[in-house]
């Protein structure tokens, strides 16, 4: 097989730069080790930066977003029993967040692949990339059992942390830079409508606790633990019990419990590799970095690498110019880690950690205090939630 790029791994990274290329003119083969079905029912990330929403619009990908999405204009910060509003339009000059399950992406963006692109190969396991370092890089990889070799002129990792596209580049190119939480997020599914119609971040001594949502009917949940924590250790009441405790306010605001549909812990890790490319082999999204979900920014975060290459590709199309394309790990960089600083700030912000001491506990308390008296300090806050630009 040969085709001008060769995408490894059909998350909504992958999908969509297939969906960018194929609107620029340009071929391409997406590789993707599981089936349709695992793809389109992982749970993953649920808020979309308005700079993602606007992409997906763009590509054509946006009309069951904007029909079944949900605008979130802000968020709630709860603090010492006070509920404090970041009002997102009022501090951004307009801009917003959609609530909007990464599974949803997925099947928009296959189904378009499926319907208008090019080959998208499910239970094609990349085993290797190879000659990334030459104009002809190649990905090995294994589909319905027989061994096969896809040719391209570009190849882009969109396989995650533990996908083959990162280890092809040599050990000694490359730096890492990590910081690994000593706690994690117990994560919940409910069958049971969202408390608040916005997500609520609740800093309280016993650990962090976050209200979110998937639909209007299911509720999305998550309490602090100790990063080794068994979720099955935990008992559904004890578990809105918790939350409840956290979440617990001066007023009368009450949290509605419902049926637990799925219980899992997701450990809490700060992660980037430099530089994202090799040769003619493109790092994207959790292949090149990975950020604590505080501050919702891994799917957007991998959406802005991929729009970076698609226009640096196309831009090299039209002029012969290779500049864009040599600029894209540097470019992509000073977006990670403007996304790495926020996520950082906001996981010190409202996690208690296990070994700090009291006066860091009254700092946390006091960086709070500060965003909920301050314009600037709140605007700061909103302006890295809702987004920092992909150019």
């Amino acid at each position: 097989m040969r085709t001008t790029v060769g995408i490894v791994g059909a998350g909504p990274a992958g999908l969509l730069l297939a969906r960018l290329l194929h609107v620029a003119g340009i071929d391409c083969v997406v590789l993707e080790s599981r089936d349709r079905a695992y793809v389109e029912h992982r749970q993953r990330a649920g808020i979309l930066e308005q700079g993602t929403v606007d992409v997906l619009r763009a590509a054509g990908a946006g009309e069951r977003m904007d029909r079944v999405g949900l605008r979130h204009d802000g968020i709630e910060l709860r603090f010492g029993g006070r509920r404090h509003r970041v009002d997102f339009p009022a501090l951004t000059g307009g801009r917003s967040v959609t609530v909007y399950a990464q599974t949803e992406v997925c099947k928009d963006l296959i189904a378009l692949q499926l319907a208008q692109g090019g080959p998208l190969l499910f239970e094609a396991e990349a085993l290797a990339v190879e000659d990334a370092d030459t104009d002809r890089p190649r990905v090995r990889f294994r589909h319905e059992g027989v061994e096969d070799v896809l040719e391209c002129d570009y190849v882009v990792g969109c396989d995650g942390f533990w996908g083959v596209a990162r280890k092809a580049v040599p050990a000694g190119t490359a730096r890492v830079f990590e910081r690994t939480y000593p706690f994690g997020w117990l994560g919940i599914l409910a069958d049971v409508p969202p408390s608040h119609d916005e997500l609520v971040y609740a800093r309280h001594e016993r650990g962090f606790a976050l209200l979110s949502m998937r639909s209007p009917s299911v509720s999305r949940l998550y309490l602090q633990v100790p990063q080794d924590t068994d979720p099955r250790a935990w008992a559904d009441e004890e578990i809105w019990d918790e939350l409840t405790r956290r979440f617990a306010t001066d007023d009368d605001w009450r949290l509605e419990r419902g049926p637990i549909t799925q219980k899992s812990v997701t450990p809490m890790r700060s992660y980037v590799h430099e530089p994202m490319r090799h040769g003619r082999l493109f790092l994207a999204g959790d292949a090149a970095h990975i950020v604590p979900p505080t501050g919702a920014k891994g799917l957007n975060l991998a959406v802005g690498d991929v729009v970076t290459f698609a226009r640096a590709l196309t831009h090299q199309r039209r002029t012969g110019s290779p500049a864009l394309l040599d600029a894209y790990s540097q470019t992509c960089l000073r977006r990670v880690w403007q996304a790495e600083r926020f996520s950082y700030d906001m996981t010190t912000l409202l996690h208690p950690d296990p070994g700090a001491t009291p006066f860091e506990g009254r700092l946390q308390l006091a960086r709070l205090e500060r965003i909920a008296s301050s314009r600037a300090a709140e605007t700061d806050l909103a302006e890295g939630y809702t987004g920092f630009a992909f150019d």
